[in-house]
């Protein structure tokens, strides 16, 4: 378990329902009954549900991780599964969800490498809602800076579902650091004119009228 937490006999009985769940049905039920406990002592179990061979088990492993928040992260950075993509996934959703700074470097390999369009897209858009303003000031223009270049380059993804959650992560970058304002709606007043996606294209217009005048 995480540091000195001593595991308590609700949380022992609910992790053992997932471990012995003999159905599929059973095990997305066991794992919900965990993850609604918000309780960082179930971050282990939820974390290896990731590896499962089952999509409504993960979905409720990854809803339960980032309900827990910062307190699962230690655990989700030390231990992705390297040989195991859907866990990688997986764990990559839960990363963008949570919105730990920690999470910067993976979010950005995933957004601009992983074959998956769906993690693509959840990365980009995790990466604009990452908590910046929780590090340290020194350090804070470095992190939005990173971040806003890597959307910079997510927005030339060739699938439109990820140009999308890139834009809306820089619309939300723009409204929390109002200094990449105007050479967002630089850069976004470009782009709208070469989008070949109608909803790639409204969506730029959204986000141009949600930033404003700066």
């Amino acid at each position: 378990m995480e540091g000195n937490s001593v595991i308590t006999p609700e949380i022992e009985q609910l992790i053992q329902a997932v471990e012995t769940a003999d159905s599929a049905a059973k095990l997305v039920g066991a794992v919900r009954a965990l993850a609604a406990t918000r309780s960082p002592l179930a971050v282990p179990q939820l974390t290896t549900v990731l590896r499962y061979n089952n999509p409504g088990a993960a979905v409720a492993a990854v809803d339960g991780l980032i309900q827990i928040g910062d307190a699962a992260m230690t655990h989700l950075l030390a231990n992705m599964d390297g040989y195991n993509y859907g866990a990688r996934a997986w764990a990559t959703r839960a990363c963008a969800g949570i919105g730990d700074p920690r999470a910067l470097a993976l979010l950005q390999e995933a957004a601009l490498t992983d074959f998956a369009l769906s993690v693509r897209r959840a990365a980009a858009k995790g990466l604009g809602f990452l908590r910046w303003q929780s590090l340290p000031s020194e350090e804070q223009e470095v992190v939005r800076q990173a971040i806003y270049d890597t959307l910079l380059k997510v927005c030339e993804d060739p699938e439109w579902v990820v140009r999308y959650g890139a834009i809306a992560a820089l619309e939300n970058l723009a409204q929390q650091a109002p200094s990449y304002g105007q050479p967002l709606q630089n850069f976004l007043q470009s782009l709208v004119a070469e989008e070949p996606e109608a909803i790639v294209g409204e969506r730029i217009f959204l986000a141009l009228e949600n930033i404003g005048p700066m």
